[in-house]
This record gives structure tokens, sequence and C-alpha cells, in this order.
């Protein structure tokens, strides 16, 4: 595979790096050149060695530190002269370079090209040769590693917030779909419930056609269903309008104790209902919410896939349960009885929410029961 060079990066950060081999390569020749450092280097060396150096600092600085490093280290044990291209190529080999083991072996390949140079075994050329490798060569490495370690930790908080960013996205589009989903449930109990009833009254009232009393109540009847189903539907689109100044109207949200009310809204209907259920069911909000909507959605259904048929509601409250049962008798087959069976599903989602146990399914006797075991 293909080492990058400098002519991948911008046009900016080529004439930097071109700048930085032109300032390493003059260094050289200034401390080669300088008779008060020590030997200088040969021009044989300098002829072939700053070509070379140049070229590798341009090109291979950040994307191969390790050679530029080792031509200025080779061209540093020629000479004792701390060159400006030992530091800049130090510092790549700690910023640039991310193996350890690369990292170490720069550092004493360095420390020892500081100290051939000197002359006389005496401690003095020993510690200075010392001190002018800590110099030249491991601080500019450790002040690399420490820009890379700055560079890699801002880009892992960098990457972190944008995951939490995409996830704090997913949610609340999660939570949009959840809460709409809600009140497509609500407006399907309440408004389809509404809807079935108005359907089975007008039916009422073709049947009771020469009796103009039942036919005056029936169609009473028609108009306030109506209008209920208006409210309700009016309510559900307010909570979609909650954003805007005026809060959405909220009525008393229905439950056990509204039994009583909705079997008698459908047995006026027409249908004949039975309700079994104690007088008072000591439960939470919640749960008798639930057991409110299973059983408006069961009369429902019965009204428009079994017209005529005996329904018959009970409610029992057991030791740490709510049973909801709702079953209805054989009736003639309807053919185009409109529904998808989404409310079937959306009860059984309720109902698994609450951590209860839903069922629906048809009996032997040709009826169909609808079941539900809540928690209470």
């Amino acid at each position: 595979m293909a080492i990058p060079t400098a002519r991948s990066l911008r046009r900016r950060s080529k004439w930097a790096e071109a700048g930085l081999a032109a300032t390493g390569a003059v260094s050289v020749v200034v401390g080669a050149s300088d008779p008060s450092i020590g030997a200088a280097i040969p021009e044989g060396a300098l002829l072939i060695g700053l070509p070379v150096l140049a070229l590798s600092m341009w090109l291979y600085r950040r994307t191969l530190p390790i050679l530029p490093y080792f031509v200025a280290a080779v061209l540093a044990t020629l000479s004792p002269a701390v060159t400006v291209a030992l530091l800049v190529t130090a510092y790549a080999v700690g910023r640039y370079e991310p193996r350890w083991p690369v990292r170490w072996g720069a550092a004493v390949l360095g420390m020892i090209a500081m100290t051939l140079p000197l002359t006389g075994p005496s401690l003095e050329t020993v510690i200075g040769g010392i001190v002018g490798g800590a110099f030249a060569v491991l601080l500019p490495g450790v002040i690399g590693i420490w820009v890379r370690t700055r560079a890699e930790l801002l880009a892992a908080l960098r990457d972190r917030a944008e995951r939490a960013e995409a996830e704090q996205e997913l949610l609340a589009k999660d939570a949009v779909l959840t809460e709409r989903t809600r009140i497509a449930r609500e407006m399907h109990d309440a408004v389809g419930h509404r809807v079935s009833l108005m359907v089975l009254q007008a039916g009422a009232i073709e049947m009771a056609a020469g009796d103009s009393d039942r036919v005056s109540t029936l169609a009473e009847q028609v108009q306030v269903a109506g209008r209920q189903a208006l409210d309700e539907l009016r309510q559900a689109v307010g909570v979609l309008r909650s954003g805007e100044a005026e809060e959405a109207p909220l009525a008393p949200q229905p439950g056990l104790d509204d039994l009583e009310r909705l079997v008698k809204e459908w047995r006026t209907a027409g249908m004949a209902v039975d309700l079994h259920a104690p007088a008072a069911i000591s439960t939470d909000p919640v749960t008798s919410r639930a057991a409110y909507r299973i059983v408006q959605e069961a009369l429902t259904n019965a009204g428009k896939h079994a017209p005529g048929a005996q329904v018959t509601v009970d409610v029992d409250r057991q030791e740490h349960e709510l049973v909801v049962r709702v079953r209805n008798g054989a009736h003639r087959p309807v053919d185009d009885a409109p529904g998808g069976g989404f409310g079937l599903i959306g009860l059984r989602e309720r109902v698994r929410t609450l951590g209860g146990r839903f069922r629906a399914e048809p009996r032997l006797d040709g009826g169909f029961e609808v079941e539900a075991v809540l928690p209470a």
C-alpha cells in the first residue's frame, strides 16, 4: 500500500511542510559550519544527506515521521550541533507515530546520535550529551505525544457528543412515534365507538320507521353521539396543537365507573347487552381506563360484526388481577363490515404495556370472545 505524502495535503499545508524542510536543511549547514561547535560534517555527507533530509521532511514528516528523523539523527552523529531538523522530526515522531515501540526506538537512537560526536569520556561530556539529547530529542517527542493525546481526546469527546446527539434525535423520534400511536389509538377507541353507535342507531331508526316517537328518540341519540364524537375529536386535535397559546381542553378520562353508562348507550341503540360487574371496583386509574377501553372496543366490534347478537360483559376483581371478558353469541354473517383489526391490535398493545394478558378469538358456538387480564 502506497504511503501518503505531502502532495495529498492542502496547499497551505504543503507550503508549511516545504518551509520546515528548508529550515531544517539550513540549520544543518549552519551547525556543521560553525567551528566553535566541534567537528564539521564532511562535504560528501552534506551533499547526500541534505537533499535526502529536505525531501523526506517535506514528503513524509506527517505520514512516515521515522524516516526524516532517522536521516536527521544520522547527520547528528557527524556533528554535535543541535539542529532544528532533529527538533522538528523528534516532535513529528511523537505527534504522528502511534506505535510506542517505534517511539522508544527513536528516543534511544536520538540519545545515541547526540552523544557519539562528543570527544572525551569525561563526566562533563557525558552529562552534556544527556542534557543535549533530552533537549533535542525527548522534550520535542514528549510535546508531540501530548499534542497527539489531546487531539485524540478531543476527537473522542466530539464523536461521543455526536453519538449522544444522534441517540437523542432517535429517542425524540421514537417518543413522537409513540405519542402519535397513542393519540391514534385514543381517537380510534373514542371516535370509532361513537361513529359505530351512530350507525347502529341509524339502523334502528330505519327499522322503527312506523313509530314516530321511537324515531324521534333515536334521532336525538344520533345527534348526541355525533356531538360527543366531534368533541372527542376536537380534544384529540387540541393535544396535537398543545404548543399553541391556548391549552387543549381536557375532559375526565372514563373508567370502570362509566361502564354502566356505556352499556346503557348500546342498549338504547338496540344492542342486547348484559353487564356483570361489582358495584365498586378498587383499582388504579390506568388499569380502570384500560378496562373501559377494552369493553368499549369489544362492544363496538360486536355492533359492527355481530348485529343482533346477545353480548355479555363480565368484570371480575381478583386478588391481584382484574379480568375483563366480553363475548357475543352466534350471529348472521356480515360481509361488508368495516374495520381492519387495528382496534384489537391497539388493545393488545395497551394490555401488554400494563404487563397483562390479552386474548381475542372466535368461540365454538359461532360467537366471539375478548378477554384481558390486567394487573391490579
